[in-house]
């Protein structure tokens, strides 16, 4: 904003002003007809600046010089936002630009050490999935058609932090392939399908979400271990807490009647398109002993306990 008043001594004209804030005469013009900040105009048509002018100009040049643009500047000089929350801003969307770029040489490496035979492949299946944020989206997308509706949001949820890894803000060539590969999976009907139905059968016949869960995860707590440790799916206090747990919510008791009932209802989770998912789960991010890696052991340890005469 500029206003014609007569030549006051304690005033700077463009050049003095430009030189005590460090800045080019261009630049002070430039952010005056931005209005980032005033001056006033001498009687004889000159622009002149008062010293909080100064101030207000030394400022913008260290918000511009760290990266943040003319409408985050403005948001600071007229109070809407603190100085430390503009450039919280700037570093979040920084990170997310980084993350975006990490993807990308990602995958451009797994392109390039994929085989000749292998990489029009590999290339088709990478180009599907932009970011770790649209491969998140796209596995969150999966689970919800997977459990159907009406789902808690406390099984939701506790489904997401076992199935859905978050994506790495640097991730290897072998992960983006792993989010690639998973998203890929998450376009499978017949998987989706079998899933709805054990979800559907579990919302018919368990009393209890909240504690099913509970024990679930206790089990899944327990056998961790075992799985990081390479140990063979076997009888033990996780597949008791396992079989428990599902007992205690469907009304039955731990007996071997129920324990192959168990194992047919949760036979949607064991099929080779669920053990290739939770594999890449640990590949994308999880790690060995995720919960859906404990969770698929204990399903195998149920199988084993029956014995191979029982499940003929």
């Amino acid at each position: 904003m500029e206003v014609q008043v007569p030549l006051l001594d304690d005033t700077f004209g463009i050049g003095e002003v430009a030189r005590l804030a460090g800045l080019p005469v261009r630049t002070v013009r430039f952010y005056c007809d931005e209005g980032l900040v005033d001056a006033v105009r001498s009687t004889g048509g000159h622009r002149r600046f008062d010293r909080a002018a100064v101030e207000r100009l030394r400022l913008v040049r260290r918000l511009r010089g760290l990266g943040l643009g003319l409408s985050a500047v403005r948001s600071v000089l007229t109070g809407e936002r603190a100085v430390a929350e503009a450039v919280a801003a700037e570093r979040a969307a920084l990170d997310a630009r980084l993350a975006e770029l990490s993807w990308r040489r990602a995958s451009l490496r797994a392109v390039e050490e994929a085989g000749p035979a292998d990489r029009a492949a590999r290339l088709e299946l990478l180009a599907a999935v932009a970011d770790g944020r649209t491969a998140r989206e796209a596995l969150l997308g999966f689970w919800r058609r997977a459990l159907g509706p009406p789902v808690s949001e406390a099984l939701f949820a506790a489904v997401v932090a076992e199935a859905v890894p978050e994506p790495p803000a640097d991730p290897t060539p072998r992960q983006v392939v792993a989010f690639a590969e998973l998203c890929a999976l998450a376009g499978d009907r017949a998987l989706t399908g079998g899933l709805l139905a054990m979800a559907r059968a579990d919302a018919a016949l368990v009393a209890d979400e909240r504690e099913l869960l509970r024990g679930l995860g206790e089990a899944c707590a327990l056998a961790a271990p075992l799985v990081r440790a390479g140990e063979p799916p076997r009888a033990g206090p996780a597949l008791d807490r396992f079989v428990a747990a599902h007992a205690a919510v469907r009304g039955g008791s731990d007996t071997p009647r129920f324990r192959r009932a168990l194992l047919g209802h949760v036979a949607a989770d064991r099929v080779p398109g669920m053990r290739r998912y939770w594999r890449l789960v640990a590949e994308a991010g999880g790690g060995p002993a995720a919960p859906g890696a404990a969770h698929l052991w204990l399903t195998d340890s149920l199988e084993r306990s029956l014995g191979p005469a029982r499940t003929a």
